[in-house]
C-alpha cells in the first residue's frame, strides 16, 4: 500500500506572529519555519503504520516554495521514504489555496497510484481546515476528518474522529482520505543519523505547469491585523455586583 501524506511548510508554533509594518501581511523575516504540526502527525501516524507492516511506502509532497525542501526533508528524517515538491511560487507570502493543491494532490496520486492519504486536519497559519475534504470530493474517495485513532485493513479502515459530542468511530472503504488530529499521536524526535540518512533519500522537484492545474487565486486578503489586547480585569465586592456587572455594562445576561 502507498501513501501520500501531505506536508506544509508554516511559521513554527512556537515564534510569536507579527504583522510586517507598514504591509497587509505577516513578518517572516528571520523568522524560524517549520513543518505544520498537524501534517508532522500524520507522517507519524504514516511511519508507525509502516512499522506495523501495514504500509509499503510513504510519499511526502509539499506545495509552494523551493524553500520548502527542509520541510520535507524533516518528514524524511521522520521515516518517509521519498518527496515530491512542487515549486508554485518565489515568493513565500502567496499561500497557495486550498482547492489548487487539492487539485495538484490529485494528479500526484493518480501519477503515483496512491491507496491512502493522510494529512493534518489543517495549516496553523491560514486554519482553513478544507484541503482534505476538497481532495476527497475530488477523487470521489472516502474521507475521515479530525482522527484520533486508525485502525488500517486491507481494503477497509476503522478511524475514531473527534466530534463535539465526544468520539465516533467510521468504517472507510479504501482508498480513503484521512486528515490527523492532534490527540492521534505524538510525534517523534529525527534523530542526527536519520537527519544525515534523509539527505541521501530521494526528493524530486516538479513545478506546476508540469500539470494540467490553474492555480491563479479565487481569494484576496483584505487586511491582516493583530488581535486586539484584552483589557485589564476588574475585581468585584460580591456576587450581586458580578450580576450587575454583567447584566449591565457586558450585556450577557
Amino acid at each position: 500500500m502507498k501513501v501520500l501524506v501531505p506536508v506544509k511548510r508554516v511559521i513554527d508554533y512556537n515564534v510569536k506572529v507579527r504583522i510586517k509594518a507598514g504591509e497587509n501581511k505577516v513578518d517572516q523575516l528571520n523568522v524560524k519555519m517549520s513543518i505544520n504540526p498537524f501534517d508532522e502527525i500524520a507522517v507519524e501516524e504514516a511511519v508507525r503504520l509502516k512499522e506495523a507492516g501495514k504500509i509499503d511506502e510513504i510519499i511526502v509532497v509539499s506545495i509552494g516554495v523551493r524553500e520548502a525542501q527542509e520541510t520535507l526533508r524533516t518528514a524524511l528524517a521522520m521515516g518517509a521514504d521519498r518527496a515530491i515538491l512542487i515549486i508554485a511560487t518565489e515568493d513565500s507570502y502567496i499561500d497557495i489555496e486550498p482547492l489548487s493543491i487539492a487539485k495538484l494532490l490529485r494528479e500526484v496520486i493518480e501519477k503515483e497510484n496512491i491507496n491512502l492519504v493522510i494529512t493534518g486536519k489543517q495549516a496553523i497559519d491560514n486554519d482553513m481546515n478544507a484541503t482534505g475534504q476538497m481532495l476527497s470530493a475530488l477523487l470521489g474517495w472516502s474521507q475521515a476528518t479530525n482522527a484520533s485513532n486508525i485502525d488500517l485493513h486491507n481494503d477497509y479502515a476503522l478511524v475514531t474522529r473527534e466530534i463535539d459530542g465526544g468520539l465516533q468511530t467510521v468504517k472507510l472503504k479504501m482508498p480513503s482520505v484521512i486528515t490527523a488530529d492532534l490527540r492521534l499521536n505524538q510525534p517523534r524526535y529525527a534523530s542526527l543519523p536519520n537527519i544525515m540518512k534523509s539527505k541521501r533519500k530521494p526528493l524530486q522537484e516538479k513545478f506546476v505547469s508540469d500539470y494540467d492545474v490553474e492555480i491563479s487565486p479565487r481569494l484576496t486578503i483584505l487586511n491582516t491585523s493583530e488581535p486586539l489586547k484584552r483589557s485589564a480585569g476588574v475585581m468585584v465586592a460580591d456576587v450581586p455586583s458580578l450580576i450587575s456587572k454583567l447584566k449591565n455594562e457586558v450585556g450577557i445576561l
